[in-house]
């Protein structure tokens, strides 16, 4: 008959006495060769002649209050292949583990798993002939109660406080970043604002930082809400890939904001996921301009800079001679532009749906001034409250998937055709929707990095 004491479940309860770990769940995997946990902040040091690795874990799930700080002798630099099929540069330690009544040292890899299930995985080199595993089973080598974890982790726990939330923009000034500062002041957490520009980054594999002006390390933070201006894309979507190898859960990721800002990839991956928009025309030599103005079907015409935002960069050209002109300017210059049919039924006006974590949260509807083409509260226009169909909420919230932002604002307009699309802004503007639905939006969008962080008051 089999030794049950050597019989291990799908998942078991390990205890890493070295590490001052009382309990942390792991998910049994002979798939994996070498064990691995999960550790922020992970910075290697020199201690003597040896090279040590200091790092911090969150042993519970669902509880990012409580954090160990542990240090360990580095034993090794692997690269190490994730489930995605990504290989990255992962330190190694040794260190002792229990499993029930059984301890025995192994060696573990540290490993940002903040999105995976189990805060450890045990690996088969770790199971080789020590244990049998019984997938059908959990727990095979002892449970521990919500109890026990509630009296193991008390020494941990600190009074329940607020997040670290950083603002990475340009102007503290602006509505929509004073609102979200003081959004997240009132659900109790600590808001910071970082300027873009202050902002440095140390690109190292084993200790990579964020400093600030005056070299202030940024390394407390849980979670950073971009409110990036296009003119600084470039430079603030890097600084979002650092916070996100960092571990720094962001509102919107670098990847996200720019598919947005780049309006032709925008459009093509509309087109590719079946999102209407108006008929779009995009070429590079001037030879093409007469063919290009009748593939939108002729003026009137919208021409608008890849890099436009907030209708600045939109011109209407009524003519098909005017809009030749205003192309072959464009191109003259070397500067990319889009041809965009003009939706004449809209009548000025267009719908801002701001969607957060994908629901639609508001809607609004925008009337141009007197003599302009362009529904645009940022020139003057009107904002009013809508009710929108379920086909524009659909394509509200398609749109802003495709380009996988959590938070977005969907421009729409109404068509004899049904809605169109026009553009998806990865750093909308609070002021005008929430002053025409009375909605406050900045709260819903703390609200959203507490849920993303499994964060309760």
């Amino acid at each position: 008959m089999l030794d049950e004491t050597r019989i291990l479940g799908s998942e078991e309860w390990c205890r890493l006495e070295d590490m001052g770990i009382p309990a942390i769940k792991a998910r049994v995997d002979s798939g994996a060769k070498t064990s691995s946990i999960q550790a922020n902040k992970v910075k290697i040091f020199t201690k003597g002649l040896e090279d040590w690795v200091r790092f911090e874990v969150n042993p519970l799930q669902d509880n990012r209050s409580i954090s160990i700080l542990c240090q360990a002798k580095l034993y090794d630099v692997r690269s190490v292949k994730s489930s995605q099929g990504i290989s990255e540069e992962r330190p190694v330690i040794k260190t002792p583990v229990t499993i029930g009544e059984h301890t025995f040292e192994i060696e573990l890899t540290l490993a940002n798993r903040d999105t995976m299930e189990y805060r450890m995985l045990l690996g088969r080199e770790a199971i080789n002939e020590r244990y049998l595993v019984d997938p059908s089973k959990s727990f095979g080598q002892g449970n521990v109660s919500q109890e026990e974890i509630s009296r193991k982790y008390k020494p941990y726990m600190t009074e329940k406080s607020g997040l670290t939330l950083g603002l990475l923009a340009s102007n503290p000034e602006l509505y929509s970043n004073k609102r979200i500062v003081e959004a997240g002041e009132l659900r109790g957490h600590k808001v910071v604002f970082l300027n873009v520009e202050n902002v440095y980054m140390k690109l190292d594999a084993g200790s990579p930082e964020i400093r600030y002006r005056g070299g202030n390390i940024l390394d407390k933070f849980d979670a950073v809400i971009p409110r990036i201006k296009p003119s600084v894309t470039f430079y603030g979507c890097a600084l979002l890939r650092q916070f996100d190898t960092l571990g720094v859960y962001c509102l919107n990721s670098a990847d996200a904001i720019s598919k947005s800002r780049d309006k032709l990839f925008a459009s093509q991956l509309f087109s590719k996921n079946d999102i209407h928009i108006p008929i779009t025309g995009f070429a590079k030599s001037p030879m093409d301009t007469k063919d290009l103005i009748r593939m939108v079907n002729g003026s009137p015409l919208i021409i608008k800079l890849l890099e436009s935002t907030q209708g600045k960069g939109v011109v209407l050209a009524e003519t098909n001679k005017a809009a030749e002109s205003v192309i072959n300017a464009f191109k003259s210059v070397q500067t990319n532009i889009l041809v965009q049919e003009f939706i004449k039924e809209a009548n000025g006006q267009d719908i801002r749906c701001f969607v957060v974590n994908g629901k639609v949260v508001a809607s609004m509807q925008r009337q141009a001034q007197k003599g302009e083409f362009r529904a645009n509260i940022h020139q003057g226009g009107a904002a009013s409250l809508i009710k929108i169909t379920p086909e524009e909420r659909k394509l509200a919230i398609k749109s802003a998937k495709v380009l996988n932002l959590d938070v977005a604002g969907v421009d729409i307009i109404r068509s004899n055709r049904g809605p169109l699309l026009l553009e998806v802004n990865s750093s909308p503007g609070l002021e005008g929707i929430e002053n025409a639905t009375g909605m406050d939006i900045a709260n819903v969008m703390i609200e959203t990095i507490e849920k993303k962080l499994k964060y309760s008051h």
